[in-house]
């Protein structure tokens, strides 16, 4: 498995086409260059085909003296768009047409988020741009290469990533650091919630190649890269000392279920016997509405611990919610020949005998009776008070 390509592996400081830098071809890498950026400035990606466009415009307008010693002629840059609003991603393109004359800035789109800063919009709009402003969930062309725009919040509040499905190619913006992790800014409307729910969508992808707003480029090994940023985000959350168990209890009581799921697997990856772990992992994932993985999960626990309450108790919850009702009664028995005093039990028994077209026996358990008369009143309650 190849590993990400750093710029300060002996690679002067001009545009490389990807394809000859990464020695692999590649429809998009074929005609992408790159211009790895610095401190203040973010990388710049360029797609060429009959326009340029632009992913990132950096920092510095200097960035673009070389195109022109490569043959490309600047006002061909047709479009550009924006990961983010940061100053190290975006200040390149007002430059860019302060710098260089010969631009028709009528011709020039900018695509960006619409929750970018409204600041930078209307400079670019005073220039005479054509402004694209997008949510996420549009394709885009840029250069003839279709591209899917993902919004990833977390960094900041208008974050996207461009999604080219035929290479499985992802220009992640500051979302995806390969070599670092971004912090959040909480001034541009970053959050950790954002951050994670973004990660989570990526994972949904299959992602191959990162191309990042800084650092290397990591061609080949985007899965890991994502995996590894998920998993230094949720380290963050809880703090990096905290072990798989406690940061899973930590992470699901802030309701961020799918991350404690996550350190559940990383705890059963260890300790393959950890019932606790097995235990709440079959919970979350009844949570999470994964109710057949959440009854096999249930059913591991009581294949090592026949009479785990909890976990009979859990099966017949998931049971329930798959409208499997008579196996789910059968569930409940189990718990109550355990204990024949569990109000939790006798109440979803009652529900089980009714959704299953046994009202009358379900009125019998008095538990059942109590609790739903108790409904009953309430919601006439409260029917009457609205009237």
């Amino acid at each position: 498995m190849d590993d990400p390509v750093s710029p300060d592996q002996n690679i002067e400081e001009k545009w490389h086409l990807l394809s000859t830098l990464l020695n692999r071809a590649n429809p998009l890498f074929d005609q992408t260059y790159v211009l790895f950026g610095y401190d203040y400035s973010s990388n710049i990606f360029l797609i060429q085909g009959e326009y340029l466009s632009l992913v990132d415009a950096g920092n510095d307008y200097t960035a673009f003296m070389q195109l022109l010693d490569q043959g490309f002629q600047l006002p061909d840059i047709k479009k550009i768009v924006l990961t983010h609003g940061h100053q190290d991603h975006v200040m390149g393109s007002i430059e860019l047409f302060r710098g260089y004359p010969g631009y028709k800035i009528s011709d020039m789109e900018i695509i960006l988020h619409e929750a970018a800063p409204p600041q930078y919009k209307d400079i670019v709009q005073e220039l005479g741009c054509r402004l694209t402003e997008v949510k996420g969930g549009e394709r885009i062309n840029l250069s003839g290469c279709e591209f899917e725009v993902i919004h990833t919040p977390g960094h900041t509040l208008d974050g996207i990533s461009l999604y080219h499905e035929p290479t499985k190619t992802l220009f992640s913006g500051d979302t995806i650091l390969p070599h670092a992790m971004a912090e959040i800014d909480a001034k541009g409307g970053g959050r950790m919630d954002h951050y994670l729910y973004s990660l989570r969508t990526l994972l949904a992808r299959e992602v191959d190649h990162v191309l990042p707003g800084h650092g290397g480029v990591a061609p080949f090994v985007g899965k890991r890269v994502l995996e590894e940023t998920y998993e230094g985000l949720i380290k963050r959350a809880v703090g990096p000392e905290v072990g798989w168990m406690e940061g899973a209890t930590t992470l699901a009581q802030r309701g961020l279920l799918t991350e404690a799921l996550f350190y559940c697997h990383k705890e059963l990856a260890d300790h393959p016997q950890n019932l606790r772990a097995l235990e709440t992992k079959a919970f979350l994932l009844h949570d999470l509405g994964r109710l057949e993985e959440a009854v096999e999960t249930f059913d591991k626990v009581l294949e090592k611990e026949r009479g785990q309450i909890h976990a009979i108790m859990g099966k017949g919850l998931s049971l329930l919610k798959l409208g499997k009702y008579q196996e789910s009664e059968q569930q409940f028995d189990q718990v109550l020949a355990i204990n024949p005093d569990d109000q939790d039990a006798k109440i979803h028994k009652g529900i089980a005998l009714t959704l299953s077209g046994k009202p009358e026996e379900a009125m019998k358990i008095e538990e059942f009776h109590r609790e739903y008369m108790g409904r009953i009143k309430e919601f006439l309650e409260k029917s009457k008070n609205q009237e």
